[in-house]
């Protein structure tokens, strides 16, 4: 089957997840609906089942907002009846619309967008798409001051991110979701320096999927572009908020360090660098973020029950 790189609109389709929070549900999708490009946009919505019978009112009650979504060129809704889990939902979903598409814009259900989110998004994927270097784009970015001399409205860095990203087919087929070399990784410290330059939390998290404390797809897909040298493409201003951080997400904490500045939205062009090496700057900033003493930090902060 030939793929199709977009909508017939000339832009790539959006996946939205959901599972068990009406209220952010609602506004993720007020948010997507405001997008200057939703109108010309297809929407593919994937809302997982109930994990247990406890679950099952709330499940609906998300599936009732995800019946009126509107505003989009096109809607598709694919309601599961049994819990597949968040890492099993993405790679199966997320690969079955890449058999379809060559790109795909990825959202979960506590991600506020801005405005001009699919304007970055789609500007990313078609400036990139023919550079095997950069593996995924990403809407959200920490609050770091952009240095005057710095022109561009993006930046690349080593990590991917996992809140309101995009990537291609070709990029997605290079995932290991097995970590087949995990055993050799393990027994090379060199490798693993180099894996936690992208943060230092890294290694420790691929070490709890692989011996099964956690279920992430994200840093299995994080492993898999480090292997293949790729980076990701960061703005310099966020287009994605995170709310989640609720007893109801499926990834919760306490004090939410990674609340930032969401873009106006009042841009729609942007100036993408044609230079993909991380630059000192933007490396520091977020080497920083990911560094053991500031993750400590807060923490400590999250126990104290501080926001």
């Amino acid at each position: 089957m030939t793929k199709s790189g977009t909508n017939g609109a000339g832009l790539a389709p959006i996946a939205l997840f959901a599972y068990k929070r009406p209220d952010e549900v609602r506004q993720v999708l007020e948010a997507l609906q405001a997008n200057h490009l939703a109108a010309d946009s297809e929407l593919y919505i994937f809302s997982d089942g109930p994990r247990s019978p406890a679950d099952a009112d709330k499940v609906e009650a998300v599936r009732a907002v995800l019946d009126t979504a509107t505003g989009f060129r096109a809607v598709h809704r694919q309601y599961a009846e049994t819990n597949n889990g968040l890492a099993k939902s993405i790679i199966t979903n997320v690969t079955a619309l890449l058999e379809k598409y060559r790109s795909v814009i990825v959202l979960e259900d506590d991600l506020l967008t801005s405005p001009n989110f699919l304007d970055y998004m789609n500007q990313c994927l078609q400036r990139y798409q023919g550079n095997p270097r950069v593996f995924s784009i990403t809407g959200y970015s920490f609050p770091i001051d952009r240095p005057i001399s710095y022109l561009a409205d993006a930046y690349a860095f080593p990590r991917t991110g996992s809140w309101g990203w995009a990537t291609w087919s070709d990029r997605w087929q290079q995932a290991d979701w097995a970590v087949s070399d995990y055993a050799a990784f393990r027994a090379d410290p060199v490798r693993q320096q180099q894996f936690n330059q992208g943060g230092s939390d890294r290694v420790r998290m691929l070490r709890r999927q692989q011996e099964g404390e956690i279920n992430s797809w994200a840093i299995r897909w994080c492993y898999s572009q480090f292997k293949a040298g790729g980076f990701t493409i960061y703005p310099t201003e966020s287009k994605i908020q995170n709310i989640g951080f609720s007893t109801e997400s499926t990834n919760t904490n306490v004090f939410n360090r990674y609340r930032t500045r969401l873009d106006t939205g009042a841009q729609r062009t942007f100036m993408l660098p044609d230079n993909i090496e991380p630059t000192a700057y933007y490396t520091r900033q977020i080497q920083h973020q990911f560094s053991l003493r500031v993750r400590l930090f807060n923490r400590l902060k999250t126990y104290a029950g501080l926001r």
